[in-house]
């Protein structure tokens, strides 16, 4: 498998592939998902694990204040179902490596809907939490991977 793409033409017909057991892109863009899947377990264990659940310490929300427990608690749910969707995208990953483009476009989406959620549903915080700038460095990031995997890896077999 190359690590770049032979054609820089993408086939979106490899974003719901025939044979999911099969990767046809280049190497690069799964490398870059298993270290964002990485990542994203991290953060789910965090809030699961993290007596505040990271509510204060990492996302500067003030659990001091009346309901602040309810806060904690929610974070810790949060948590529980990021870490049940990030071992649903390692088993894509890894049983089924030709659905890389959907985990991406997962990737892709998933900090997009939360700030929607956001700009809806505002959280009053004393500083900005660091996924925040994270998830904004991360999108471009993510759609280049996507973008390459959506690239052949190898040249077509002419004999078939």
């Amino acid at each position: 498998m190359a690590i770049l793409p032979v054609s820089w033409l993408p086939r979106t017909t490899q974003l719901l592939p025939r044979d999911p057991g099969v990767y046809l892109g280049p190497g690069l863009p799964y490398a870059m998902a298993i270290l964002i899947l990485l990542g994203i377990t991290a953060r789910s264990l965090i809030h699961v694990f993290l007596p505040d659940g990271g509510a204060h310490v990492i996302a500067t929300i003030d659990t001091s204040v009346a309901g602040g427990s309810n806060i904690i608690g929610v974070f810790g749910q949060w948590g529980a179902i990021q870490l049940l969707l990030a071992g649903l995208l390692w088993v894509l990953l890894i049983r089924y490596p030709g659905t890389l483009p959907l985990v991406l476009c997962v990737f892709a989406a998933e900090p997009l809907l939360r700030s929607l959620a956001g700009h809806l549903k505002p959280i009053e915080t004393v500083g900005t939490a660091p996924g925040t700038a994270f998830n904004y460095a991360l999108t471009p990031i993510v759609l280049s991977a996507l973008y390459l995997a959506l690239c052949p890896g190898r040249a077509r077999d002419r004999s078939t």
